[in-house]
């Protein structure tokens, strides 16, 4: 009996449903998977912040829990930056703090006793949970296969090129915003696809919050406009890309304008022009395109070629006068440094000077994405063959993000996603051309039969794609691509990426952990054997986990907002005693801190980033401090005896060895991070006394002394340091010299 119409609805109803349902299980499993592989750190350490920027932001969220958020928009901050301090309110991103203070007081609210620490710590691990839902979304929308949605679910979920950024304790600006920056391009392909106002406006709505959360914003500000324009260029302008991007834009700038710290950027900074411009533009098509049906051809041609050529001259004359007049801000630096990647070393010192700034090596590529670097290409050619709007986004995204990847190392971040949609693309396509459980049906088993024998002998059988041979081949190569894929990305988030910068571990010979907790003693030493108000000078890396662990005013940290302030602690790091002792008493420096890896071999220590100090002094002051006099006549940065007569007499020099001959035999001294042999004496300090020095040796912390003929003013230093170059020369050279003078 044939079946009812009814029960074929009821079974295909219940097919979807089941389907539907299995899809859920899978994404609440990556989910889960994404959350769990960020654990590593609390499960070998403990619930502790990472890095340096993560603790200021720490710090941050905890003055907003207890003071409330219009406390926290006004907060001005005298603990930073002495003697100057931060207008720490207007000069932040507060879309973090905001966010773990409103999943605080949620769980208050619901009785659930946990700490504001324990929010910072695991907000990264469950935003990762989110991330692989919206990249599940996205990758939909290029394509019909619930497969590549899923694959691209997963690689997001466990990718390195993202967890480097998002382990437990790692509470910075991105732990949130590479979610809103997947989401916000998932909405934005729905408003092309549907015009829709309703679309646009979450676009905005996302956009918005995106802005309150991280700079990285302008990657979205400039990616949109390109793809609104490449597809007018294309000819592929509809009203629904006229409505989705006008409510985007509108909506979305007047919400960006609200964050104190992004203000008139919008309509005032080179960074947002594309946008602004693309607005304009997208406003004269589509006058364009209502007017073209009520007048003839050739008078729409001359009108349409009248109105490009005087838009364009009009607004390319605007844009100048109105960049020359001051009206708009000129490009930044960073945005400079994307382009001539020398330019920061020569023109910004301080942003060269950051590790992540440096151009990305290549291994990096594989390192953090692995096999699906391969997979990148083929779903990009993929995008090629369909050549939707949505893939001309992928497109555009795919090109721009590797660039920008190969320029500086923190992009990776931003290619991670497109990669991971790209090689979903692809593996999907595979797995769905093998895994196919029916058979074929004649007419497609003929097509194939008649390809095939083209490139087959008469006698030779048909073996292709629906063969249990070549199912079983490609399905067991899947199989272990993956589970490849899963073990290295498991490797490199458990052993690069798991291990916070304040607690270093390693391996003692007979292969136990020894962990090196140096950083915590220090900042638990200053807190509990300093005044309250004494102040720490220190270069700008650890500024703000001196501020969130030991709670003491700082003269400079990792904000870096005032270069010549940072300048000034490079000047007196960098200089003699007699030089940098007026300078320390000017700004109320009670302790100098120091890193010291020489002993343990701990690399990133403060002797290995002196010459980024001597630089950006060198930036302010050219002529009293020079990079080439610490380099010796043969061009070596050496520290050992034929260290360079400014390398000896540097504070930084004398601060970091300072007694460290004293735990070697006499001669023996080794200075394990440079692998040389250090001065059989160690070199004195007259303007300071040594106040701690860590376990192992890694943190040193020197009092400045009260000198009163010394003197507080700078000016002082000058008179002083002129006065002693007389004396040197008088003994040098004789009377000629003071004559000359």
């Amino acid at each position: 009996m044939a079946e009812s119409s009814l029960d074929v609805l009821l079974k295909g109803s219940s097919g979807r449903n089941t389907r539907g349902l299995l899809r859920i299980t899978i994404l609440l499993t990556i989910a889960a998977a994404a959350v769990a592989s960020r654990l590593f750190s609390v499960i070998r350490f403990e619930s502790i912040i990472h890095e340096f920027d993560p603790w200021f932001n720490f710090r941050a969220t905890k003055y907003l829990v207890q003071n409330g958020f219009y406390s926290f928009w006004d907060w001005f901050d005298d603990r930073t930056w002495h003697p100057l301090g931060r207008v720490t309110g207007g000069t932040l991103y507060p879309g973090l703090m905001v966010t773990s203070g409103i999943i605080y007081h949620i769980l208050r609210l619901l009785t659930i006793p946990v700490d504001i620490r324990n929010v910072c710590v695991l907000l990264a691990p469950g935003f990762s949970g989110l991330t692989a839902f919206a990249m599940y979304l996205l990758t939909s929308e290029m394509s019909s296969s619930p497969s590549a949605g899923l694959l691209a679910a997963a690689f997001m979920g466990i990718t390195p090129g993202y967890i480097s950024r998002s382990v437990a304790g790692s509470y910075d600006n991105e732990a949130i915003a590479i979610f809103l920056l997947v989401f916000t391009f998932f909405l934005w392909i729905k408003a092309v696809k549907n015009g829709s106002i309703m679309w646009g406006a979450l676009t905005a709505l996302f956009y918005g919050y995106m802005v309150s959360a991280w700079g990285g914003y302008v990657f979205i500000t400039n990616l949109i406009p390109l793809h609104a324009f490449v597809l007018m260029c294309m000819g592929r302008y509809s009203t629904r890309l006229y409505v989705g991007y006008t409510t985007w834009y509108a909506l979305g700038t007047l919400g960006s304008m609200q964050i104190p710290f992004v203000g008139f950027l919008p309509i005032r900074n080179s960074d947002h022009m594309s946008a602004l411009g693309i607005f304009g533009l997208i406003q004269l098509v589509a006058f364009a395109e209502f007017i073209r049906g009520y007048l003839p051809g050739k008078q729409f041609q001359k009108l349409l070629t009248a109105m490009v050529l005087l838009t364009f001259g009009l607004g390319f004359t605007g844009l100048i006068l109105l960049s020359v007049t001051g009206v708009i801000a000129p490009w930044s630096g960073r945005f400079y440094s994307l382009w001539d990647t020398g330019y920061a070393k020569i023109h910004i010192p301080i942003i060269a000077s950051v590790s992540e700034h440096q151009p990305t090596a290549w291994p990096a590529f594989f390192f953090d994405l692995n096999f699906l670097i391969w997979l990148f290409p083929a779903g990009v050619f993929m995008c090629f063959q369909k050549l939707k709007d949505e893939h001309v986004f992928v497109i555009i995204y795919a090109v721009l993000a590797s660039y920008f990847a190969g320029v500086m190392v923190r992009l990776m971040l931003t290619l991670t996603p497109i990669v991971c949609v790209a090689a979903a693309l692809a593996l999907s396509a595979i797995l769905d051309n093998f895994l196919v459980l029916g058979k074929p049906t004649p007419e497609s088993q003929a097509k194939a039969n008649a390809e095939e024998s083209k490139l087959r002998s008469a006698k030779g059988p048909v073996f292709g794609v629906y063969s249990y041979f070549s199912k079983a081949v490609v399905t067991s190569s899947v199989t272990v691509y993956l589970l490849l894929f899963v073990a290295h990305c498991t490797w490199v988030t458990s052993n690069a990426y798991s291990s916070p910068s304040v607690v270093l571990a390693s391996r003692m010979p007979d292969g136990s952990q020894f962990i090196i907790d140096d950083y915590r003693e220090a900042y638990y030493w200053l807190r509990q054997n300093t005044p309250d108000n004494a102040k720490i000078a220190s270069w700008w890396d650890y500024g703000y986990q001196i501020g969130g662990m030991a709670d003491r005013p700082t003269l400079v940290d990792n904000n870096t907002w005032n270069n010549t302030h940072i300048a000034t602690v490079g000047k007196a790091m960098s200089s003699r005693e007699e030089v940098s002792y007026p300078i320390l008493r000017q700004h109320d420096v009670d302790y100098v801190l120091v890193v010291f890896g020489g002993l343990l071999g701990y690399s990133g220590d403060d002797l290995n980033k002196f010459l980024w100090m001597v630089r950006i002094a060198e930036g302010i002051w050219p002529d009293e401090v020079k990079e080439r006099e610490f380099f010796t006549a043969r061009g070596e940065y050496r520290v050992d005896d034929e260290a360079t007569p400014a390398m000896k007499n540097s504070l930084m020099y004398k601060m970091s060895y300072h007694n460290y001959q004293s735990l070697f035999p006499s001669g023996q001294a080794v200075d394990r991070v440079r692998g040389t042999r250090l001065p059989a004496e160690s070199p004195q300090l007259s303007t300071m006394e040594e106040a701690f020095t860590s376990e192992n040796w890694i943190i040193r912390i020197f009092k400045v002394k009260d000198l009163d003929n010394f003197g507080r003013d700078h000016s002082n230093a000058v008179a002083f340091d002129k006065g002693l170059k007389r004396k040197r020369a008088t003994k040098k050279k004789g009377p000629r010299v003071l004559r000359t003078e």
